[in-house]
């Protein structure tokens, strides 16, 4: 999954900036020359870098628009949504190192990650494998939308976007060749493109509702779902021509409720655990967890991540 894939390289370049930030209260000019400098310089080598590794491996076509709302489950518009979410929650942290009055710190953070993804979707438009998708820019939207009204109401994130994956063996050979084709061979390719194995989670600090609980503990809402092989059915052809069906395996949305833990809420001094908070609020913590799928069935985890 691609929108995953570029959130994790913007957190890896941005973190030693994010570890050495300092707050100050006046604006400072070369401060927003350097985020600026920095911003540009990272948004447009990682989309050169996406076009090289993703897009030049199909071929070119004019600008159009696909219908994929029906697709995965919608599990890739969770993607969307978590994609903006998190780059514009991180481009806002950065921006308070440049002393800009709150809420344009807040309105430039937040759309980056709107906008980001938006040239993402243009790119799609010129690519006969996909195209232009307005259920995918909605998501988009939505992810900016969540981060800036919390930032704007509560100046804080109350509700957070978190993922988790846990990776899926595939027993019949005809299903692990499927899911090899489809979501790679590597651990890190499966993590980020196996919608099977994903988890989008809605983490609520209950403690800033006013419930008498710790200030770090959570509790998270989580969807994904299990058993596609294809965006809208189990059926294909492969590169040979042989047709395979596994329309028999259900396509399951699964629903999620489990403890989380808003890292930062925990106390500390030191910047760079600051920053490794900041980090490990990507994710989902493991912990018990009940499920539900929509085939009715309510089961519990000792431990689901």
């Amino acid at each position: 999954m691609r929108y995953l894939a570029t959130t994790c390289l913007f957190v890896l370049y941005l973190l030693p900036v994010q570890a050495q930030r300092q707050p100050v209260d006046t604006v400072v000019k070369s401060r927003i020359i350097l985020m600026s400098g920095i911003t540009a310089g990272l948004y447009g080598s990682s989309l050169a870098a996406l076009n090289d590794a993703w897009y030049r491996q199909y071929p070119r076509a004019g600008f159009h628009f696909f219908n994929d709302d029906g697709e995965w489950l919608q599990m890739d518009k969770m993607g969307h949504v978590y994609s903006a979410y998190m780059e514009g929650k991180l481009s806002r942290e950065l921006w308070r190192y440049t002393g800009l009055p709150r809420k344009q710190q807040i309105w430039i953070g937040g759309l980056s990650g709107f906008t980001y993804q938006s040239v993402i979707e243009v790119l799609d438009a010129y690519s006969s494998e996909w195209g232009f998708s307005w259920g995918d820019m909605t998501a988009n939207a939505a992810g900016a939308a969540l981060m800036i009204s919390q930032e704007l109401a509560w100046d804080e994130q109350r509700i957070q976007v978190k993922f988790s994956s846990f990776p899926i063996h595939y027993r019949d050979p005809a299903v692990q060749a499927r899911a090899r084709e489809l979501f790679g061979k590597s651990l890190p390719e499966r993590t980020l493109k196996d919608y099977n194995a994903q988890t989008y989670w809605l983490s609520v600090n209950l403690h800033s509702f006013g419930a008498d609980v710790p200030a770090w503990l959570n509790m998270a809402v989580g969807y994904g779902a299990d058993g596609m092989l294809k965006g809208d059915n189990n059926s294909w052809e492969d590169n040979n021509g042989i047709q395979h069906n596994y329309s028999y395996i259900r396509r399951t949305r699964q629903f999620y409720l489990s403890p989380d833990i808003d890292f930062t809420k925990i106390p500390t001094r030191k910047k760079g655990v600051k920053a490794l908070f900041q980090v490990l609020n990507m994710l989902k913590f493991p912990a018990p967890a009940l499920e539900l799928t929509s085939q009715g069935r309510l089961k519990g985890h000792f431990i689901c991540f």
